[in-house]
């Protein structure tokens, strides 16, 4: 009796402290849960990180009154609003634009006129890792790496791939977005920058695709906004394949007249001065409506000196890129001579053809109007299709939205013409492509040598079934007269 007392003492007491252990692991599991989740609800409430980084970058802070006084309201900005505060809906979108145009500094502007509320950002990376870090840090999310239940289980829910977490980032992020539309009934924006610095590979492909797939399922639902933001035409091409609910918002360099207001209030903000129209549109008629040129032109004391460094640095770009080698050039070069020669073919063209355009090229109200050409026409001009993509991303042209091939800036036009400009430069090109030519053409050409041939015996060459016949043919010998 008394060892079946102790028994059920001990099973008792078992059982008590199983119970107990079982039940606080429960509710640890269902308390994570509902923390995950409260959590990544508050990296969508009143307030963003992002918003005090970029006012450090403004020396304003974001909340002053002071944040909006320089700053200079593009045409497409009521359309940036519409889509950041959420009451633009059904759709994901995609910013096309070269780089400096202000694609980010608008969507930062719109971000501080709604406080933050309901938005998340975060910068792509080309490392899938990197990239999962970063959504988890603009979500709030700790991807498991914090639960003690891992430390019980064989596998952790962390013993997976990058591809995977930004899934179940994703699928959390659903959740959250369905409960706030109950209370809210706006959707959330999840804005995406940088899109172009993943690479073009079957993993960067993948990471995109799944993105899409999101974006299109939320859009539909009205659940959650994405929001792309690329310098570069090949993440547009990548996304047109499956789109069915993608708007693309093309951003060009300002016109003359928004150009030369932004460059006066840069010059306000950084010297407290006032510039006459005439100093402000010569600027302009040098590095045109690129905000990133203008900002750079602001903030030097001799802005004609920072122009034509801009001119300089953007000819030293191309040529240290692009530069043909001539007739004399070694055949172990050709492959990176066949596509630098293709660039400068290219940039020729566009030379010729704003020569061609002659006073269209520039009007007294719009300002410049770079020559393009489409993107087939650009292929063939090249000779190549495979170029014109690599070129795009080194921001020596740049592709837009419509297909269309021209400069990647009007300092670059500029440098383009300077280049064709040159004493010789035609024959020079031409000699180029003829050694490019004449090394493909001994790469095609092969030598046959004969050798051991009999004296006064002949090769008899035809081609067979199998292929060619070499055989040799003897010389038959004289009769001997009797």
């Amino acid at each position: 009796m008394k060892m079946v007392e102790a028994a059920a003492t001990s099973f008792a007491s078992i059982a008590v402290l199983g119970a107990g252990f079982a039940l606080t692991a429960y509710l640890y599991h269902k308390g994570y849960k509902y923390f995950v989740l409260k959590k990544m609800t508050n990296a969508f409430a009143p307030g963003d990180p992002v918003l005090e980084l970029a006012a450090m970058g403004r020396q304003v802070p974001h909340d002053s009154p002071d944040a909006a006084a320089y700053w200079v309201q593009r045409p497409e900005q009521t359309i940036v609003d519409e889509i950041v505060s959420g009451h633009q809906t059904g759709h994901y979108h995609l910013f096309l634009g070269d780089k400096g145009t202000g694609k980010s500094s608008m969507l930062l502007e719109s971000i501080r006129r709604v406080e933050g509320d309901g938005i998340a950002m975060l910068e792509a990376h080309s490392d899938l890792e990197i990239f999962r870090i970063r959504l988890g840090k603009a979500l709030d999310y700790e991807f498991h790496e914090d639960y003690i239940g891992g430390y019980f289980s064989e596998k952790g829910p962390r013993d997976t791939t990058a591809l995977l977490d930004i899934e179940r980032a994703l699928n959390k992020l659903e959740k959250v977005a369905l409960k706030r539309r109950k209370q809210v009934g706006r959707p959330l924006v999840l804005i995406i920058n940088q899109m172009h610095l993943i690479r073009d590979d079957e993993d960067g492909k993948d990471l995109i695709e799944l993105l899409q797939q999101r974006a299109e399922q939320w859009a539909a639902a009205n659940l959650v906004t994405m929001v792309f933001n690329s310098d570069d035409y090949w993440v547009y091409e990548r996304l047109k394949q499956l789109a069915t609910r993608m708007e693309v918002l093309s951003i060009l360099d300002l016109p003359k007249q928004h150009a030369t207001q932004a460059l006066s209030n840069y010059r306000r903000k950084y010297f407290k001065e006032e510039l006459p129209y005439d100093t402000l549109e010569q600027v302009y008629d040098r590095v045109g409506g690129r905000l990133s040129f203008l900002n750079r032109v602001a903030k030097s004391k001799d802005m004609f000196k920072t122009c034509d460094d801009i001119l300089r640095m953007e000819k030293t770009w191309f040529l240290n890129q692009c530069w043909i080698l001539g007739g004399e050039m070694d055949d172990d070069v050709m492959d990176q001579q066949k596509w630098a020669a293709a660039a400068v073919v290219l940039a020729t063209a566009l030379v010729d053809k704003a020569q061609e355009m002659d006073d269209k090229c520039y009007d007294p109200h719009t300002g410049h109007v770079l020559p393009t050409f489409p993107l087939h026409i650009a292929q063939q001009i090249m000779t190549r299709a495979d170029f014109v993509r690599a070129l795009d991303r080194l921001n020596l042209f740049s592709i837009t939205s419509d297909a269309q091939v021209r400069a990647s800036s009007v300092p670059m036009q500029r440098a383009f013409k300077e280049i064709v400009a040159q004493e010789g430069f035609r024959p020079y090109l031409q000699a180029t492509i003829d050694r490019i030519a004449a090394i493909e053409s001994l790469g095609r050409t092969r030598e046959l040598v004969a050798k051991d041939l009999v004296l006064g015996a002949t090769y008899d060459i035809k081609k067979g079934k199998g292929g060619i016949e070499v055989m040799i043919k003897q010389k038959e010998e004289e009769k001997e007269s009797i």
